[in-house]
């Protein structure tokens, strides 16, 4: 056999060495530097610890399917021909996005990760978050979204914060998904107040012409993905203008939502 037809392991080529170098000594930190869980405090080689990924999430409340808000007996509805449960506000005056699916409550414990995730830069938080939303969706009859968009910054926002905390879930959603994720197709073309300071009318003012789509949505299922759903004023504006811009169904992924507004 000639020398020139033995590979030793010296002649692998040089990038794929090092990347093997580096996915071993990632290996090895994650084994020998384990940090504290983000909720508990508890040792953990990942954001959360086992016992905390496995009691907090995907809390077992029924949910209006437009809206998530959560429902009792006394706010329960439901349309004909429909097996999903609804609350009264989504029936008699109905958002413009048609289902929304969320993970759990905007409260403690849950609510550090999306302040940490919005205010830190914890980034790892949206990827936990989109895990999640993948998992819920996965057990849902919802349809798959065509496209997986952020609710956008404006600019003078984005600049500040340095990055968007809604497209931080969105991208690795879309992966989960495998659907196309495009965090420019919405733009925010209006710096408006911040939400949680605004009664439920003001925010439906303040967002109602604050957002415009540059990209093509013609005959789109559009998935629009951001951290806290609070009053849905938001939401609503974003999806209303998608289905003007030819969107044909528009459904939130959202990591929280507030019980009430």
């Amino acid at each position: 056999m000639k020398a020139d037809n033995i590979r030793l392991p010296f002649q692998t080529p040089i990038a794929a060495r090092i990347r093997g170098l580096a996915s071993a000594a990632k290996r090895l930190a994650s084994r020998a530097l384990p940090t504290q869980c983000a909720l508990c405090g508890n040792l953990s080689q990942t954001l959360l610890c086992d016992g905390c990924d496995a009691q907090y999430w995907n809390e077992p409340r029924l949910r209006c399917a437009t809206c998530a808000l959560p429902l009792s007996a006394s706010t329960l509805r439901r349309e004909r021909d429909d097996t999903r449960a609804h609350c009264a506000a989504c029936l008699e005056s109905p958002p413009a996005f048609n289902d929304t699916l969320t993970l759990a409550d905007y409260r403690a414990p849950l609510d550090t990760l999306a302040v940490e995730l919005k205010f830190r830069a914890r980034l790892a938080a949206g990827e936990a978050f989109a895990r999640h939303l993948h998992a819920a969706f996965e057990d849902s009859d919802l349809p798959a979204p065509d496209l997986i968009v952020p609710v956008p910054l404006s600019h003078v926002r984005l600049v500040a914060r340095g990055y968007n905390q809604a497209w931080a879930i969105a991208r690795p959603l879309a992966r989960m998904l495998n659907v196309r994720s495009d965090a420019s197709v919405v733009t925010r073309v209006r710096h408006t107040s911040a939400q949680s300071r605004l009664d439920q009318e003001t925010r439906r003012r303040n967002v109602a012409t604050a957002f415009a789509v540059s990209g093509d949505v013609r005959g789109m299922h559009v998935g629009v993905v951001d951290d806290v759903m609070t009053s849905g004023a938001t939401l609503d504006a974003l999806a209303r203008t998608l289905k003007l811009a030819g969107a044909r169904r528009v459904t939130n992924f959202v990591a929280l939502r507030t019980p009430k507004d």
